[in-house]
């Protein structure tokens, strides 16, 4: 059984299909889904499709490109919807990302967001997901704050040496169709230095469709193929990562069933 552990149901590249797609999961051998929100609207509707199929749960947060000037308002409405709603399992998509955001000021905001997010998941003692796009020195410097906080790095696009760091502040490591690309040599030595009971694996999806699908909307239907490279990568049976990494993202999530 795979665990997609981080897709993006609520985009509207799957309002045409959204219901089939979800319900063919477990025919595929996709047994669990975690959909994290990127604000508000995103964040209840990843709610709702947690309440609606048995094998999908949800993270709320706000992503550092969805910071609007209501943020701290909307940060109190995720607030009540992780306490309230149990199949709430996590803090995110929280981080930095810098990719496009040049402006220091805005990039501060992106800070004092992520901290007060990184707060909320040590109040509530849950893990988060946290979103790093070329801000690595900054967003390590913010997880060093909160040593009682863990949760996964998703799309892990950093270094050996800094993925070690975040192993040692207790994190995981999670990978998307990037690992399948034949130029992804810094992803492929993460995963050959991270032991297996930290990796977990993911889509992104509609983003980031693995070869040989790429250009493709992206689905939980081939997170399979994360699984097959990190099994190539490490001389494992696919059917050994597939395993632990659900037993990965079902510890990190508290998921019993």
């Amino acid at each position: 059984m795979l665990f997609d552990t981080h897709a993006h149901y609520d985009d509207a590249r799957f309002d045409d299909d959204r219901d089939a797609l979800l319900s063919a999961m477990p025919e595929n051998n996709v047994g669990l889904i975690l959909n994290p929100g990127c604000d508000v609207p995103s964040s209840r509707k990843a709610v709702s499709y947690a309440q609606k199929y048995p094998f999908m749960y949800a993270a709320v947060g706000i992503h550092p490109e969805n910071i609007g000037a209501d943020w701290e308002q909307a940060l109190s409405l995720l607030r009540d919807l992780a306490q309230n709603e149990p199949k709430v399992r996590a803090i995110g998509e929280i981080g930095l990302d810098y990719y496009w955001e040049k402006d220091e000021r805005a990039r501060a905001r992106q800070q004092v967001v992520f901290r007060r997010q990184m707060e909320l998941a040590e109040t509530l003692h849950l893990p988060v997901i946290v979103h790093d796009r070329d801000a690595h020195s900054d967003c390590l410097a913010i997880t060093r704050q909160f040593p009682a906080v863990t949760g996964v790095y998703h799309c892990y696009a950093g270094s050996v040496e800094m993925a070690r760091e975040l192993l040692q502040l207790g994190y995981y490591l999670s990978f998307t169709g990037v690992i399948t690309f034949k130029n992804a040599r810094k992803a492929v030595e993460v995963v050959r230095a991270t032991p297996l009971d930290r990796l977990m694996i993911e889509t992104d999806a509609p983003y980031m469709a693995p070869e040989p699908f790429r250009g493709r909307r992206n689905s939980s239907l081939y997170v399979h193929r994360m699984a097959e490279a990190i099994a190539q990568i490490k001389g494992l049976p696919v059917e050994e990562v597939e395993r632990v990494t659900t037993e990965n993202g079902k510890r990190l999530f508290r998921i019993e069933s």
